[in-house]
């Protein structure tokens, strides 16, 4: 059927004024208030977008200030309401400060997306430092639970509230050695073990939970490099993702959306994976 046209006075053809369709109530998160640890890069600052695009009030928390304000800036810019925190994750102190400040001038806290993260050292088992192992957990597991815990503290009052953790297709997997070039660092095995940590806490934290009404869930990421990836890690990689692609930051807003939102309120104690299909030859 051909599409209908419009006609000005003139027979002019006009275009007729499109109104956006507001979100129905299940996917909406108008009103809200979301933090995101890490948010001023990559996948934080790509979920960060995706909670502020469904209507939440956003707030980025970050050890680096600079990266933090560009990105809350560029939220901004889209009409967003959004503020940046520098904080380390994985202090308590510094944590529940934030989340304090965020309380008591919103009254509510509504998500927390636990993504800071990251492999500290390069060094391949069995040469892996027991200093390096510390510090991967630190920066993974530590960071999961302190953040978790000073939301759930406000959160529990209320009794609503979701928890999102950020795992890895490595927290249930190795990797293969032969798939990475020579310009691509890969993540030791502490990140491994880090990851596997996360995805079992997330676990454990919405058994504890639920009995307060929060959700806890988890989104283990593919292969989501950031720009500059060498060539032939990037050639590797394509053989094993069936849709035949890797990710973009951005495929993980369908996970975020779901797990922060109405739409996930009876989903609790879950890992979504989101690799393109990595993890199911």
């Amino acid at each position: 059927m051909a599409s209908k046209r419009w006609y000005g006075p003139a027979g002019c053809f006009v275009q007729p004024e499109v109104r956006p369709t507001p979100l129905p109530d299940w996917l909406s998160l108008q009103g809200t208030v979301a933090a995101v640890t890490g948010g001023g890069t990559h996948l934080g600052q790509a979920m960060a977008l995706a909670l502020a695009q469904l209507g939440a009030e956003v707030h980025l928390i970050g050890r680096r200030t600079e990266p933090l304000e560009t990105a809350a800036q560029a939220l901004r810019a889209t009409g967003a309401s959004a503020h940046a925190h520098a904080a380390d994750a994985a202090d308590e102190t510094a944590m529940q400060s934030v989340v304090q400040r965020i309380w008591q001038s919103r009254q509510r806290l509504d998500v927390m997306v636990c993504n800071a993260g990251g492999g500290q050292g390069r060094e391949m088992a069995p040469h892996i430092t027991a200093k390096d192992l510390e510090a991967t957990l630190r920066g993974n597991v530590t960071t999961t639970l302190v953040c978790a815990q000073a939301a759930a503290q406000v959160m529990i009052p209320n009794r609503l509230g979701a928890i999102i953790t950020v795992g890895s297709i490595h927290a249930n997997l190795g990797s293969n050695p032969a798939l990475y070039g020579a310009g691509f660092a890969r993540s030791s095995q502490s990140y491994h073990a880090a990851k596997g940590a996360v995805l079992n806490l997330t676990r454990a934290l919405a058994c504890e939970w639920a009995q307060h009404g929060l959700t806890v869930n988890c989104i283990s990421p593919g292969q989501i490099p950031k720009p500059g990836i060498d060539p032939t890690t990037r050639d590797r990689f394509l053989t094993q993702v069936p849709l035949g692609r890797l990710g973009l930051p951005t495929d993980l807003n369908g996970a975020v959306a779901l797990f922060a939102g109405p739409a996930g309120r009876w989903i609790t104690g879950q890992n979504l994976t989101v690799d393109g299909g990595w993890s199911a030859w």
